[in-house]
């Protein structure tokens, strides 16, 4: 179940003491946001527990329970120790560098780690991608969910034969400056707060692509660790300029992300790269199953992402 279907309480925006308060007329839960320059706050206040959010594959009207972990990383969590997670839409930037993005936040025991989560091609509204990031937040992250393509996302009724042209219009450079813009904006929240050294960079599809650029042009200095999920438009050339552990998740069975690309670039980076592949598995299973037996492998690249998330950057705060 996608957080774009949820009825979430409105809150209003208060400031006081060099904080935002988001308040939800609902509940007494105030969670505190420190003010950043050009940032406005808009939307919903999402509140509620894990146990609530379900996971349905595409082709089966089934359900199941989306099972989290936030004081620790193992096997057989009970529900209950879920986090309660916030949501709220963000204003990055002004004018012409304006960009949205979506944040969530754990409410309680948060680890003050910042991640940012860059979206396939269907946008940062999709509910796919809102779920995934609503799963990692509830794990005691801060993730952030830029809009990539400026308010124009590829949508599904669109002809296929118009993809290369609409990819083509999504200009390499602003894409590129939109990220940096966000990493700022990250780093100005949560690393300068000083309880997390380094952020943590998620991808998907085409933002799987755009990670290992982000990684390589970065060289360590603001992300500490990366996950590239079946990447696309990938340059395996840029790989050795990586300097952080990359975990890459992918099927074995994905044509738009070959399987000798990610391990040429796994060589390249060498020493904390590593590569999980999933046998007769094809493109998007693990943030968009399509079946039942989609869902169990999007639940262990679930637990595998969670589980180097967690060495990397709560574990090891280097």
């Amino acid at each position: 179940m996608g957080l774009a279907s949820t009825g979430a309480p409105w809150f209003r925006a208060s400031m006081s003491s060099g904080t935002f308060s988001l308040l939800s007329p609902r509940s007494p839960l105030s969670v505190p946001i420190s003010p950043s320059r050009n940032v406005c706050l808009s939307s919903a206040l999402l509140s509620r527990r894990c146990t609530q959010n379900f996971r349905r594959s595409v082709t089966e009207n089934r359900v199941r329970k989306v099972s989290c972990s936030l004081l620790k990383v193992e096997d057989g969590i009970n529900d209950e120790a879920c986090e309660l997670v916030s949501g709220v839409e963000l204003s990055l930037g002004e004018g012409a560098d304006n960009i949205q993005a979506y944040l969530f936040k754990a409410v309680k025991n948060n680890n003050g780690t910042g991640i940012l989560l860059l979206s396939d091609v269907f946008g940062f509204e999709d509910s796919s991608t809102r779920e995934f990031a609503y799963r990692i937040a509830c794990n005691g992250y801060n993730v952030l969910v830029p809009d990539l393509f400026r308010g124009d996302p590829w949508g599904r009724d669109r002809p296929k034969a118009m993809f290369e042209e609409w990819i083509g219009g999504q200009d390499p450079q602003r894409v590129a400056k939109d990220i940096e813009s966000s990493t700022k904006w990250m780093v100005d929240e949560f690393v300068a707060a000083g309880i997390s050294k380094k952020l943590g960079i998620i991808g998907f599809c085409f933002g799987g692509g755009r990670v290992i650029e982000v990684l390589a042009r970065d060289r360590g200095a603001c992300f500490g660790i990366g996950v590239s999920f079946y990447g696309t438009r990938m340059d395996p050339s840029i790989a050795s300029k990586i300097s952080v552990p990359v975990l890459f998740i992918s099927g074995d069975d994905d044509p738009l992300c070959p399987v000798n690309v990610l391990r040429d670039m796994e060589k390249s980076i060498g020493s904390g790269a590593k590569v999980v592949l999933f046998g007769e598995r094809g493109h998007g299973f693990a943030h968009r199953p399509a079946s039942p037996e989609e869902d169990g492998d999007a639940e262990q690249a679930f637990t595998t992402m969670r589980n180097f998330l967690y060495d990397g950057l709560v574990v090891n705060k280097n």
